[in-house]
C-alpha cells in the first residue's frame, strides 16, 4: 500500500457519514495524522467521539475540536478552561473554515474567558490575548453586553461598560454608580461618548483612524461637524446615529453620490428625504424610496445588511443586537420593492407561508437570500442557487436542508462541480466513475448504490480511493480493516467487504 492510498483511506473513513463512534475514535490515534485533526474540526461527531477528543492527551486533537462548528458549542465548554492556552485560544478564535454563519458561543463559555485570571497552565498565551481572539471572532452576541451589565462579577460589568452605547439608560446609570472603581471609571469614560463638548475636547486629529471611529459613533458638537465639512471628512457623519439634523440636511445635498446613498435610508431624515427621491443617481432614488418604510435603527440596520450587496455577496451572517418586529418583516415580504423582499427573505424567523411565496419570487436576489438565510427555504431553491451561483456553494452545502437526492438530472451539466454534486445521488442509475474530472469521480465513488465488489476496486485507485472509503455503504468491518492496515500495518482481509 502506498502512502498516498493510506492518506486517502484515512481521510475517507474520517468523513464517512455512516462510520460509527468506535471507528471514528480510532482516528484520534496520532498515527492517523492529519485525517484525525480534519475529522475533529470539520464534521459533526457522535457524543462518544466528542468525549474522547475532549479528554485526549494530545493538544492538537483538542485544538481541532475547539474549532469545530458542527458540534453543539455547549459540548465544548470544558475547552474554555483547558490546561493549554492554545486550546482556549482556538475555541475563542473560532473556525478557520470560511463558514458564513457566525455561531455565538454560549454565555457560560464567554463568562469563563472574560473572567479568567490566567491564559492556561502552559503559559504560552495570556488571558488578554485569548480575549483578543474572542473579540475578532465575532462569537460574542451583540446582546451580550446588555446581558452582563448587572452581573455579579466586576469583570463582566467592566466589559459591559466598554460597550456603552449598546446599554439602556438604566444600565448606564447603574454602572456610573458601580461599587467597583474600575467599572465606574470605564462608565465615566463611556458616558463622554455622548457628551459633544467632551468629544470635541478629546477629538483625535481628523483624518486619523481614531478620529474616524469617534466621528462615526459619538455625539458631535457643531464645531466638530464644521471641521468635518471643512476637511471633506463627512463620510463618518453619514453613518453616525448622533449626526445633527442640520448636518444631515447638508449631506442630502452633498455632491458625492455615495454620501447621498448612505444617508438616504436613515430613519431620522426629515422632509429633505423627498429631495433624494428625485436624485439624479438611480441608486440614491431607490434607497430613498425605502426610507418611508424605515422608522427604527433596527430596521435601518436590517436594510443596510442587504441594500448595495450584489447576488454573490458572502458577508458573514451574524445575529443582530435587536431585530425589527415580525410584522415589519411581513410587510417587507409583501412590498413591491425587491430590496425589501430580500430583507424579508434574510430573516430566519419569517413564517413558512411567506417563505413559500418568496421562493417563487421573480427577483433572483430574493431567492438567493432565502436559500442562504432561511432554514425553511425549499430544497429546490437551494439546489437552483447552487447551480447558478458558485459563490454560495460552500455555504449551501453546510445547510441541513440542502437536498441529498433529486440531483441526478444534473449529471450532464458542463460545470464539474455541479456534476460532482449529482454523482453522489443514490437515484443515479450509473455513477460516472469514468468522468474526466477527478472531483466527479471521487464523488461518484461515494454513491451508496455501488456494490461492495465495485468499492473494493475503487479503494485501490488513487483517483477514487478517498470517495470509496467515505461511501456510507462500506461495511463497518471493512472500515476497521482499512484502519488496521493504516494504523497498525495489518493486512486488509480481501474478503472483508463481502461479510
Amino acid at each position: 500500500m502506498s502512502d498516498s492510498l493510506r492518506e486517502l483511506w484515512l481521510r475517507g473513513v474520517a468523513f464517512n457519514g455512516a462510520a460509527p463512534a468506535d471507528v471514528l475514535i480510532r482516528l484520534l490515534d496520532e498515527a492517523a495524522g492529519e485525517a484525525g485533526l480534519l475529522m475533529c474540526e470539520g464534521r459533526d461527531l457522535p457524543d462518544a467521539v466528542i468525549d474522547a477528543a475532549l479528554g485526549h492527551s494530545v493538544e492538537r486533537i483538542r485544538r481541532a475540536l475547539a474549532r469545530n462548528l458542527h458540534v453543539d458549542p455547549a459540548r465544548l465548554a470544558p475547552l474554555a478552561s483547558d490546561p493549554s492556552g492554545l486550546v482556549r485560544a482556538s475555541l475563542a478564535g473560532g473556525t478557520r473554515l470560511q463558514h458564513r454563519w457566525v455561531r455565538p458561543l454560549p454565555d457560560d463559555i464567554l463568562v469563563t474567558f472574560l473572567t479568567a485570571q490566567e491564559g492556561g497552565e502552559d503559559g504560552r498565551v495570556t488571558e488578554k490575548e485569548i480575549v483578543g481572539e474572542l473579540g475578532f471572532s465575532r462569537q460574542i452576541p451583540l446582546s451580550f453586553p446588555r446581558d452582563m451589565a448587572g452581573h455579579y462579577h466586576p469583570a463582566l460589568r467592566l466589559y459591559a461598560a466598554f460597550q456603552w452605547q449598546s446599554l439602556t439608560a438604566e444600565q448606564r446609570d447603574a454602572l456610573l454608580d458601580d461599587p467597583d472603581p474600575a467599572v465606574r471609571e470605564a462608565a465615566r469614560r463611556g458616558s463622554r461618548q455622548l457628551d459633544p463638548e467632551a468629544v470635541e475636547a478629546e477629538l483625535p486629529p481628523i483624518g486619523s483612524r481614531e478620529a474616524v471611529f469617534v466621528l462615526s459613533t459619538c455625539a458631535l458638537s457643531p464645531a466638530v461637524v464644521e471641521q468635518c465639512f471643512a476637511n471633506d471628512e463627512v463620510y463618518p457623519l453619514a453613518w453616525n446615529r448622533h449626526t445633527p439634523v442640520d448636518a444631515l440636511a447638508r449631506l442630502v445635498r452633498h455632491p458625492d453620490a455615495e454620501i447621498r446613498r448612505l444617508v438616504a435610508t436613515r430613519p431620522d431624515l426629515g422632509p429633505e428625504a423627498a429631495e433624494l427621491r428625485q436624485d439624479p443617481d438611480e441608486d440614491v432614488r431607490m434607497r430613498a424610496r425605502l426610507q418611508p418604510f424605515i422608522r427604527t435603527w433596527a430596521e435601518f440596520q436590517a436594510v443596510e445588511e442587504v441594500v448595495g450587496h450584489g447576488p454573490d455577496c458572502t458577508c458573514p451572517i451574524t445575529q443582530p443586537a435587536t431585530e425589527p418586529s415580525p410584522d415589519w418583516y411581513a410587510a417587507c415580504a409583501a412590498s413591491e420593492e425587491p430590496v425589501l423582499r430580500r430583507v424579508a427573505a434574510s430573516w430566519p424567523g419569517l413564517p413558512a407561508e411567506l417563505v413559500g411565496t418568496l421562493a417563487l419570487d421573480d427577483d433572483e436576489g430574493v431567492r438567493i437570500r432565502l436559500a442562504c438565510h432561511h432554514p425553511l427555504a425549499p430544497p429546490q431553491v437551494l439546489l437552483d442557487v447552487f447551480v447558478t451561483r458558485p459563490a454560495h456553494r460552500p455555504h449551501l452545502l453546510t445547510l441541513p436542508a440542502f437536498p441529498r437526492t433529486g440531483r441526478a438530472h444534473l449529471i450532464g451539466h458542463p460545470d464539474p462541480e455541479v456534476r460532482a454534486l449529482a454523482a453522489a445521488d443514490p437515484a443515479l442509475p450509473e455513477p460516472p466513475l469514468d468522468d474526466p474530472d477527478d472531483a466527479v469521480r471521487r464523488a461518484a465513488a461515494t454513491n451508496p448504490t455501488l456494490t461492495p465488489q465495485t468499492l473494493e476496486t475503487l479503494l485501490t485507485d488513487l483517483r477514487t480511493a478517498e470517495g470509496a472509503a467515505a461511501n456510507p455503504s462500506l461495511p463497518v468491518p471493512r472500515m476497521h480493516a482499512l484502519l488496521d492496515h493504516c494504523l497498525n500495518g495489518a493486512a486488509t482481509p480481501p474478503t472483508a467487504a463481502r461479510r
